[in-house]
């Protein structure tokens, strides 16, 4: 049983009076240090109230009434302490005050233990709404809080209403510095993170988000892709191993068509149709998005696909990537090239590199909204009206020139 200590008191204050010269009776509850008031309803002549036996006394006035209500409120009072004694929960001065005018108690939880609760929740979605390779990410990022927790309290759990932004902040300095986490992996912990304290507010566990006021640290993002150069190289080159070869029409097939290792290696004769325009297309379903997805077969793609009678090579992303940097110190690409260098090549050299609108290019990526390939692909475009601009700029200057020769 719980041994918090209680104090009831009834206090006035009396530098404020009514115009009838009284002063409005409260009620305060201590429990451990910690205490509230509230207003009883009831007002006194500040010359009539005994702070000591905690009583309204007069010769003139009967206070009979108003001293019967003051003990039948700390008699409710006692009454409500002793029943959440008998029920052994953690008593708090909200939890009395809260049962005294009867408002619905505030469900209380553990962060460790609502972190539990939702993983069981998530697991439960697997192969529904969720795959099994995203829960895991959110069993990495809560098996983080957990481990932090006992880091910086040296406790297995702590209430879920002691969450602050500092709890935040410190979280992210763990990760830096005892996880040796990069900022984007971080960013993409705490959002996890994040996610399940903002359905407890929506539970009644919080009053508001602790972490309304966090700002995470944006990264700024170098898209890698091939240039039109360096991809007309690696299209061109004919290496001695069959391997390279044809990990290099891989490669190549995923620059025109933008599909993610794992769109490419499930790609099936049937997710290969003629569309309304009468030209080849690949229907799919994203893998990281659930988006469905439609690629034109551009005349590169067609002729690696037909190299393989539409049935694309497996290999495994592992040795994709490794052969991938075998090829590329081969041919002279002094990029770090991986698989999915393809699917930023398909976006940058193939589709923004050509004028097609950003829209589009959202589209045929298969993104969920369009900030994402703005934040991804703005620079890219930037630097294109860049090369315009100054191709323009040549012209003029060109221009300008026999202008001024034809007028001498």
């Amino acid at each position: 049983m719980h041994q918090e200590k209680l104090s009831i008191l009834f206090v006035i204050n009396q530098t404020k009076t009514n115009k009838k010269g009284l002063c409005s009776i409260n009620c305060r509850i201590t429990i451990n240090n910690k205490r509230k008031q509230f207003s009883t309803g009831n007002s006194v002549n500040p010359k009539d109230w005994n702070s000591k036996k905690q009583l309204a006394e007069s010769k003139l006035i009967d206070y009979k009434v108003l001293n019967g209500q003051l003990s039948i409120i700390k008699q409710k009072i006692n009454n409500i302490y002793f029943k959440l004694q008998i029920e052994n929960v953690n008593i708090k001065v909200d939890n009395i005050i809260d049962s005294y005018f009867q408002k619905p108690s505030k469900k209380e939880d553990s962060v460790i233990s609502y972190l539990n609760k939702d993983l069981e929740k998530l697991k439960r979605l697997i192969g529904k709404d969720l795959k099994q390779s995203t829960w895991n990410k959110f069993n990495y990022a809560y098996n983080d809080v957990a481990s932090f927790i006992k880091f910086s309290f040296k406790n297995k759990d702590i209430p879920l209403n002691e969450l602050n932004l500092n709890f935040l902040e410190q979280f992210e300095y763990y990760l830096k510095t005892e996880k040796n986490n990069k900022q984007v992996t971080l960013n993409k912990t705490i959002q996890r993170f994040r996610k399940p304290i903002k359905n407890a507010i929506s539970e009644g566990y919080l009053d508001k988000d602790p972490f309304l006021m966090y700002k995470a640290s944006r990264v700024k993002k170098e898209i890698i892709f091939l240039t039109t150069d360096e991809l007309d190289k690696l299209e061109n080159y004919s290496f001695e191993q069959t391997r390279l070869n044809q990990v290099r029409d891989l490669f190549v097939f995923c620059c025109y068509t933008g599909l993610a290792y794992n769109e490419m290696t499930n790609l099936k004769s049937e997710n290969i149709s003629i569309g309304f325009d009468n030209m080849e297309w690949i229907q799919m379903k994203r893998e990281k998005t659930s988006k469905q997805i439609a690629i034109p077969i551009l005349p590169k793609a067609k002729s690696i696909l037909n190299k393989y009678d539409n049935t694309l090579p497996k290999l495994s992303n592992q040795k994709v990537n490794s052969y991938l940097k075998e090829i590329g110190a081969i041919i002279g690409i002094n990029k770090n090239i991986t698989h999915h260098i393809a699917r930023k090549t398909f976006a940058s050299t193939i589709l923004l590199y050509n004028d097609v609108p950003m829209e589009i290019v959202s589209e045929l990526l298969g993104h969920a909204n369009m900030v994402i390939t703005q934040e991804s692909y703005g620079k890219i475009v930037r630097k294109k009206v860049s090369e315009e601009m100054k191709k323009l700029n040549l012209k003029l200057s060109i221009s300008q020139k026999l202008n001024l020769k034809h007028l001498k």
